[in-house]
């Protein structure tokens, strides 16, 4: 944690003295070159003109001098910027800073006008910046801070995503998911306690019919034996009271 905190302090220190050398460079009034400078919003139109009308030293201090303009920035703001895209963000706040410089120069310093090959320029010297060293210090920076626990301020939290609670269909269709098993149930039974109801009683095996038969006709022959014996009885009683 001290250690972020110390690297980020130096960082924003340069950018604060960066920022006062870019005004003192840029915002300086140039009372001789009043008549001389013009807007310029065509791009390589400048560029062209150093090839042409100037001397090579001339061409490049006023080359080189945009460039290096634009390297402090892709040394520090990659210690700002995001990792997502970080190259492609540092080129646009890059962009975006010296445009705003030169609509400055352009509006209310005197013997300055804007350019857009100075962007242009400016811009390019950022991105050589950030691919000879600003990457590099920057991605040990970041590495150094996961390691110690601590992320960067750049580091992105995912953001959870909030519960979507069930439309009504979602809850037609569970509601009918649990009816449905009852419903089935209810179903089962009462054709269940039909088949009880209309199923036939079973008959009667044969061998169960036939001990009944057997049982009926004993039990007949018994009672006719029985009567015989009653009705033979009497006759003889009959007799013996004649033959007196």
């Amino acid at each position: 944690m001290l250690v972020r905190g110390a690297v980020l302090t130096v960082v924003l220190l340069g950018l604060v003295a960066f920022s006062v050398l870019l005004a003192k460079v840029t915002l300086t009034p140039s009372p001789a070159s009043e008549d001389l400078v013009t807007a310029n919003l065509r791009p390589g139109r400048s560029l062209r003109q150093y090839a042409e009308d100037y001397t090579f030293l001339a061409a490049c201090k006023q080359a080189g001098g945009n460039l290096l303009l634009g390297v402090p920035f892709g040394l520090l703001l990659p210690f700002f910027v995001p990792r997502r895209l970080r190259m492609i963000r540092t080129t646009l706040l890059t962009a975006v800073a010296m445009a705003v410089v030169e609509l400055i120069q352009g509006a209310l310093v005197e013997g300055r006008a804007f350019d857009v090959d100075d962007v242009i320029l400016n811009t390019a010297g950022a991105l050589l910046g950030y691919f000879v060293l600003g990457r590099r210090i920057s991605h040990r920076y970041y590495t150094y801070t996961d390691a110690s626990g601590s992320p960067g301020p750049s580091a992105e939290k995912p953001e959870a995503e909030p519960k979507r609670a069930p439309g009504p269909a979602a809850r037609t269709k569970a509601a009918r998911t649990k009816a449905a098993p009852t419903k089935a149930a209810a179903t089962k039974a009462a054709r269940t306690k039909a088949g009880q109801r209309d199923r036939p009683k079973p008959a009667a095996s044969a061998p169960a019919k036939k001990r009944g038969a057997r049982t009926g006709r004993t039990d007949g022959a018994a009672s006719g034996g029985r009567r015989a014996t009653g009705s033979g009885a009497v006759r003889s009683l009959f007799d013996r009271l004649r033959g007196r």
